[in-house]
This record gives C-alpha cells, sequence and structure tokens, in this order.
C-alpha cells in the first residue's frame, strides 16, 4: 500500500488540534472574578514633600558600641532569624522549579530482560517453550508548548512569592534588632531607677540618723522616729523589685541575642550617654515603600494575580512535543546494529471536556485568595500609617513632657533642700520633709522614664518607617484584580 505524504498525514491532525483549541477557548469560566479593590497609597494623606531615609544599621545613631555588638549577634544566632532566612531559600526553591517548567525535558531509560515463554500458551511456533532477551536504550524528550501563558504566569507567581518571602525576611531583620535594642533600653532604664532607688535609700538612712539624734535632744517625738525607720524597709523593698525587673530583662536579652550567659553580666551605658538618632518631623512620603511588610504584602497580591492567571489558563488545551530515539532488539548480539534503531516524534493535546467541576471551583479559589491578598495589602498599607503617624505623634509629645519636667524637677529638687534646710534648723517638721521627698522622687522617677520612652520611641518610630529597608527591585505593577477578564 502506498503510503501518504507527510502533508496529508498531519494536515487532518491539524485541523483536529484547532478545533480543539477552538471548542476550549469557549470553555465556561464567566462570573468568576475577584471583588476586592487595591488601596492607592495616594489616598492616605501622606505629604508630598516630606522624605526620609533611615540608614540600614540605625541603631548605631544610639553611640553604643555594646548596643551595637548586641544586636550584630542577634542577627547573626537568633533562630527566629534564621527560620525567616529558611523560608525565603524554600520559596528560591520553588520559584526555580517553576522556572525549570518552561524547557525541554530529557530522560534516558534502559531496560534488559530475559524470559522463558509457556511451551503451552498461546505463542506461535519459535517462541513457546522458547527463552528470549529483550534489550531497549532510549532517550525520550518532552517540551510543553506553552500557548496560553500557564508556565509563564506560574513562575511569575513564584517570584513573587520569593520576593514577599525577601521581604518577610527584612521584616523580621527589623524587628529583631528592634527587638534587642529596646530591650536593652529598658535594662538602661531600670538600671537608672536603681540608682534613683539606691539614692533614695542612702538619703533616707541619713535623714533617720538625724531624726534620732533629735529625739534623743528631745526635739522630736517617737512618731518621726517611727515613720523615719519605716522608709528605709519600703525603699529596699523597691530595689529587690527593680533587681528582679532587671534579671527577667536579661533573660529576654539573652534569649534574643541566643546567648544567656552574656546577658546575666551585662550593665547597660547610662541614659544620659545614649545619643538621641535623628527621626524625621513629618511622615515621609515614601513611607509605604520603605515598610517590609508592606512590601511583602503588595508582592502576594502579585503572586495571587498570576495564580489566578494559571487557574484560567487551565481551561485551555495543554500542547507539548513528544520524541523519542533508540535501539532495541531481542537478540542482544544485534543491539547495536543500525536496523535495531527506533523513533518517534509528534504533538500531543490534553483537554478538559468534563471534571464535574473542578476547574471553576479551582478558579473560584484563587479569586478568593486573590481578594484576601488584596485586603491583606490594604490592611498593612493603614496599619503602616496609623503605626508610624502614632510614633511620630508620642516624639513630639514626649519631647514637650521632658521640657515640662525638667523645670518641675528642678523645682522640687530646690523644695527638698530647703525642707531639709528648715528641718535641721528646727524651723520645719518631719512631715514637710516626707511631702517635698515625695515629690522629687516622683520627678526623678518621670525624668527616668522620659528619657527611656524617648529612645525606645525611637526605636519603634524607626521600625515603623522601615528601619532602613529599600526593596531590591520595584514591586511589580500588578493589575487591578476587579479588571481581569475570563481570558488568561
Amino acid at each position: 500500500m502506498t503510503q501518504a505524504p507527510p502533508h496529508r498525514r498531519t494536515g487532518p491532525l491539524c485541523a483536529v488540534l484547532l478545533t480543539l483549541a477552538a471548542l476550549a477557548g469557549c470553555a465556561d469560566m464567566s462570573g468568576i472574578a475577584p471583588q476586592a479593590q487595591l488601596r492607592e497609597p495616594g489616598t492616605l494623606g501622606l505629604p508630598a514633600g516630606a522624605h526620609f531615609e533611615a540608614p540600614d544599621d540605625w541603631w548605631r545613631g544610639f553611640g553604643d558600641p555594646q548596643l551595637d555588638a548586641l544586636i550584630a549577634q542577634a542577627l547573626a544566632d537568633n533562630p527566629g532569624l534564621k527560620q525567616a532566612q529558611a523560608r525565603l531559600a524554600r520559596a528560591q526553591a520553588f520559584a526555580d522549579t517553576a522556572r525549570s517548567a518552561q524547557g525541554p525535558r530529557l530522560d534516558a531509560s534502559l531496560d534488559a530482560s530475559r524470559q522463558r515463554y509457556s511451551s503451552n500458551g498461546l505463542y506461535p511456533p519459535g517462541v513457546a517453550g522458547a527463552t528470549i532477551g529483550s534489550e531497549t536504550a532510549r532517550l525520550t524528550g518532552n517540551w510543553e508548548l506553552d500557548f496560553f501563558g500557564k508556565n509563564q504566569a506560574a513562575l511569575q507567581a513564584s517570584l513573587g512569592q520569593a520576593e514577599a518571602a525577601q521581604a518577610d525576611a527584612q521584616a523580621a531583620r527589623l524587628l529583631l534588632a528592634s527587638r534587642v535594642a529596646q530591650t536593652y533600653l529598658q535594662l538602661a532604664r531600670l538600671q537608672a531607677q536603681l540608682a534613683v532607688a539606691e539614692r533614695q535609700l542612702a538619703q533616707r538612712s541619713e535623714l533617720l540618723r538625724l531624726v534620732q539624734g533629735r529625739v534623743h535632744a528631745g526635739l522630736d517625738t517617737r512618731l518621726e522616729l517611727r515613720q523615719s525607720e519605716g522608709a528605709l524597709p519600703e525603699t529596699r523593698q523597691q530595689i529587690e523589685a527593680l533587681r528582679e525587673q532587671q534579671a527577667l530583662t536579661r533573660n529576654a536579652l539573652g534569649a534574643l541575642i541566643a546567648e544567656p550567659n552574656v546577658a546575666l553580666t551585662l550593665d547597660t551605658q547610662a541614659l544620659e550617654a545614649i545619643n538621641n538618632i535623628v527621626i524625621p518631623t513629618a511622615l515621609p512620603a515614601d513611607l509605604l515603600g520603605r515598610r517590609p511588610d508592606v512590601a511583602a504584602a503588595r508582592w502576594r497580591v502579585a503572586a495571587a494575580t498570576q495564580d489566578m492567571a494559571v487557574a484560567r489558563a487551565q481551561f485551555y488545551p495543554n500542547v507539548s512535543l513528544t520524541a523519542f530515539v533508540g535501539l532495541s532488539s531481542i537478540q542482544l548480539d544485534r543491539f547495536m546494529e543500525g536496523s535495531s534503531r527506533e523513533w518517534g516524534v509528534g504533538p500531543a493535546l490534553r483537554l478538559p471536556i468534563f471534571d464535574s467541576g473542578r476547574l471553576r471551583a479551582n478558579l473560584r479559589g484563587r479569586a478568593a485568595d486573590l481578594d484576601a491578598a488584596v485586603e491583606s495589602y490594604n490592611t498593612a498599607l493603614l496599619d503602616a500609617v496609623h503605626d508610624a503617624a502614632d510614633q511620630l505623634a508620642s516624639s513630639g509629645a514626649i519631647a514637650r513632657q521632658i521640657a515640662e519636667q525638667r523645670q518641675a524637677g528642678a523645682a522640687a529638687e530646690d523644695a527638698y533642700s530647703i525642707a531639709q534646710r528648715r528641718y535641721e534648723a528646727g524651723l520645719g517638721n518631719y512631715l514637710q520633709v516626707l511631702s517635698a521627698e515625695t515629690q522629687v522622687l516622683a520627678q526623678r522617677r518621670q525624668a527616668v522614664d522620659l528619657a527611656a520612652r524617648r529612645l525606645d520611641n525611637q526605636v519603634a518610630l524607626m521600625r515603623a518607617l522601615g528601619g532602613g529597608y529599600a526593596p531590591a527591585r520595584p514591586v511589580a505593577s500588578a493589575p487591578n484584580p476587579t479588571n481581569h477578564k475570563n481570558t488568561p
């Protein structure tokens, strides 16, 4: 029989492929679309002219080498940060896997067997009762033709997830550095409060000796003596409470730097020796581009958008080319002869016809994922502005409180000094001294708390401003989710 020319053999196949592709283009995915709207940063009211760029190692602005060393150790050894880095490595590996799907695949196989055929079976003469070997060596190649963009969308989705993981790792780094700095500053605050309490104990001990002398001289009564004596254990109790807080704070710091023993003997610089870092006076316009959590949320929107494109592309045909070449023989001595050669090449097409609604359900799920990603991004935007605005407002309020406290503290110190001198001269009573002392101690504690709050607020503000984070590349502009049509 005469063999048909190649163009006559392939013509019907091409017609079938085109017909199936046309049918697939009519696959029903109507009525499935995401509903959420991306919130535009321009609608949040950030001032257009305000800019601020924090250094990546912003904590060095405090001028404390010990704090610098603690943060460096935490960034090197903290298990939580290593977990974030492992998640990043996993996301990058997934992206490499998706990238590999765009290229061809080549497999090699080698099979060899010997089989004895039954003499009583349905085998022809020469085969029945014989032992026959079979050897096959083959190279098989396969290449999926990404006509409808499914593999490209899957790659972009995995790249988006990898970028989100990168931003997450930066957010974890920023959070860890902030927690170490705030814990260190808390330890400095407790150390300063302990110094105030110890100074208070020394003053009350000196006052007790004065009262004892006045009672011995008949100038004061046993009431003043007992009041003065009761003040000492009260102060010692406060000192022990502060030491307990110190121990707990050291334990927390040791956990953050993954070196508990280092923190047990750590003494911080005095609060007044720690520098203030430079902070902005208004919310910077580029705030949202410098927050790693916002960047991560935006990348997840981009990834979810591409995941939905993958789900849409699954309604269309999957077209691939397959080819093989090899050797096959039932006689080992003839395995390498040219007559043992075999080869094949041809297209393959898979088209979903009926799947009980699986593809539509998958598309609805991806649309819901995209809605969730968009709303998560919108929440991150609002939280970022709220956080930064709160810290900036607190910064100004703390500065004003410090100015007022300095005046109140100076007045309280003068009043206490006057009350002491009047009492020593017999012109005042012990109640006046106690009242003045109560005021001066309250102001000393307030001064320590405000100094610590100012430094803590600076850490919180740097974290709210992104702490020097800058994305490696701009977030790809994902389309508005509500603008998707029923095409991939």
